[in-house]
């Protein structure tokens, strides 16, 4: 397959890009031609951030399916689409040609319209990383049913959150998922999750763990016993539903800055596009090559560059149930070698987790197959980066920085695989289509620039790219004054950021209440109604500060009233318990400090910022504290911090 709009120089990037921000619609009218519609568009881009409203592609039919799946079978239909490996290296992998991954999709899209799940409707998927997660995924998207995949590592009153919101009337779960030394009970979650809700109808369980589980009559039904129906039947082919381009195609929950989790809407024809174009330049992807992304289907990044982005460009893609420390940290490299993996993409996270280990795990590992390096969740730092570029990559692979977000669909800023200049810890350029400018807090373009030349500001973005959020589920007021509000008539991303002379961008963090913990974003004020809700808690205030492996940790200080008990350490263990059950155990603080009181101006505001300082062991920044209900309050908690 040859990729038209593939850039293959820095002359082409200029180009391109000048050319999309000039005319963004001529741009990506060009673009979408070389995709399978059922109906062409008649108005490529319409558009105002005030409402906010943004269509792409309006009046055309599509289906992503079909251009994941059935416009590669006439040539490809023998090339491995899907390649899983297990958790347990000695367990077989799994191959799925087009044909194969076709077939299986078509299957489940029968067993779906069978249990009777409709064009529109809500389901949740909660499944371990196996084949039939990216199955149930597409078949979804076949049918025209919107799928939420919600992280294997969530607990019951998350899902239970996300369904009643979603108002999802189906589930598709397994028994249970391993993870490294772990099985993780999946349906008991679910069956957890379900208690008094009265809107789920049916729940498809797959058998992975072997786990023994409730099967309630009338609402779980076994994956297998429902495809053994389908094919009793002889159901193969499975027509692709015609979907509007503005039609949703999935629901992702992210975490806010306020406690609810918010369901970040992609509609199916921009985002298509978008993806697979940031697919193909940003990894340089050749045909043949094997793309290998580490993360999780839960997350944003597995269903753009693990699923929607390779299939639509005909790629082979590596879809990995373990984690890369188990049963040795050298799990990521054999799987490299196993495979002749071309372009490996994963988190500064895993890599500084890696690094821990040293190089031992890396010699008598080949890993010449590798072209190119990605990393993607959370900006990479230097050391970081130059262990990965000189011990993995040999000092001859690109490492592509990518920054982008859940509501962005796909990739927004990086260098381009070999072609534009990367630059150590610098996400570099946008890509055509985005374009990106830094404001002060009142919303002014930053002009002034530092000696070295480089503007400091919080970046947005100007004009509205495909693979955009349409709205956040059922509540587009939300999606207003999240994004679009702050600085009218921009996109806020809630980042700061930094601009060299050249153009490039450096990401410095959040600049709102919300943290990057190993990639994933995490809500302050979710973390802190979770702590809120243990019996002995009175108040709870939650920052974040720089951590070795996880780039940042989650500091917590609580106000503690309980008397069962005068043990420190088990009222810790007690609220860490407590966090678990409310949201998983990916938002467990690192750090608790119990205080006698908190920060607080006089009209009774937190003041996170001030804690944010001690949290990072700056407290001789923290500047005039005289304003504060209760200036003595500061000293106390920076004598005790720990």
């Amino acid at each position: 397959m040859h990729y038209p709009y593939q850039i293959t120089s820095l002359e082409q990037y200029k180009q391109q890009y000048q050319q999309s921000i000039e005319n963004p619609a001529a741009f990506w009218n060009d673009v979408a031609q070389h995709f399978t519609w059922k109906k062409p568009w008649n108005q490529t881009l319409e558009w105002e951030f005030t409402s906010p409203k943004v269509q792409w592609f309006q009046g055309a039919q599509v289906n992503i399916t079909e251009n994941c799946l059935d416009r590669h079978l006439p040539q490809n239909a023998h090339t491995p689409a899907l390649i899983w490996e297990p958790n347990d290296p000695t367990e077989h992998q799994r191959v799925f040609t087009y044909q194969d991954l076709y077939d299986k999709v078509c299957q489940f899209a029968h067993v779906l319209t069978n249990n009777g799940v409709q064009k529109g409707d809500r389901v949740c998927i909660y499944m371990g990383m196996i084949p039939e997660l990216a199955i149930a995924v597409l078949a979804c998207a076949r049918i025209g049913a919107i799928h939420s995949v919600i992280f294997g590592g969530f607990s019951a009153q998350s899902i239970a959150d996300r369904l009643y919101d979603a108002q999802a009337e189906f589930i598709v779960t397994c028994d249970g998922a391993y993870r490294g030394a772990k099985d993780i009970p999946l349906k008991a979650v679910i069956d957890d999750a379900l208690v008094g809700n009265n809107t789920v109808k049916r729940v498809i369980v797959c058998t992975r763990t072997r786990t023994p589980v409730s099967m309630l009559k009338g609402r779980d039904v076994w994956w297998e016993d429902e495809v053994k129906k389908v094919e009793s039947q002889q159901q193969k082919h499975f027509p692709a539903v015609a979907m509007e381009a503005e039609d949703p195609l999935f629901i992702l929950y992210t975490s806010g800055s306020t406690g609810k989790p918010k369901g970040v809407v992609h509609a199916c024809g921009g985002y298509m596009v978008y993806t697979t174009y940031t697919f193909v330049n940003v990894f340089q992807y050749q045909p043949g090559d094997v793309h290998f992304c580490t993360a999780d289907i839960g997350w944003i990044t597995g269903h753009s560059y693990i699923l929607y982005g390779p299939l639509c460009a005909g790629a082979t893609t590596v879809l990995f149930e373990g984690v890369p420390t188990w049963p040795d940290a050298g799990r990521f490299w054999d799987i490299v070698d196993k495979y002749k993996v071309n372009i490996l993409y994963t988190a500064p996270t895993a890599i500084r987790s890696l690094m821990g280990f040293g190089i031992g795990p890396l010699q008598g590992k080949s890993l010449s197959s590798l072209k190119t390096l990605g990393t993607v969740g959370e900006p990479i730092n230097e050391e970081a980066w130059h262990w990965y570029h000189t011990h993995v990559g040999k000092g001859k692979c690109p490492v592509v920085d990518t920054w982008w977000q859940t509501e962005t669909g796909g990739v927004l800023v990086s260098n381009l695989a070999g072609i534009t200049p990367q630059k150590p810890s610098w996400a570099t350029l946008p890509l055509p289509g985005v374009a990106v400018q830094l404001v002060n807090d009142k919303g002014e373009e930053v002009t002034e620039a530092n000696e070295e030349g480089v503007r400091s500001g919080n970046l947005c973005i100007t004009a509205p790219w495909p693979s955009i959020l349409r709205t956040t589920y059922a509540d587009h007021e939300r999606c207003r004054t999240n994004y679009f509000a702050t600085y009218p008539g921009k996109y806020f991303t809630g980042d700061g950021a930094l601009q060299d002379a050249d153009g490039n961008i450096r990401i410095t963090g959040r600049v709102d209440d919300v943290l990057n913990v190993s990639g994933h974003r995490i809500g302050t004020a979710e973390v802190e109604n979770a702590i809120n809700m243990h019996a002995g808690v009175v108040e709870s205030a939650v920052v974040g500060y720089p951590h070795d492996v996880k780039g940042q940790g989650i500091y917590a200080f609580v106000i503690y009233q309980g008397n069962h008990s005068n043990d420190e350490a088990l009222i810790r263990k007690d609220i860490l318990q407590t966090v678990t059950r409310v949201i998983g155990a990916i938002a467990k603080p690192d750090k608790i400090q119990f205080v006698t009181g908190l920060p607080k101006t006089r009209s009774g505001k937190i003041m996170r910022r001030i804690l944010r300082k001690i949290a990072e062991g700056e407290w001789q920044h923290i500047g005039d504290t005289s304003t504060l209900l209760d200036p003595a309050v500061v000293n106390e908690i920076i004598n005790n911090r720990l």
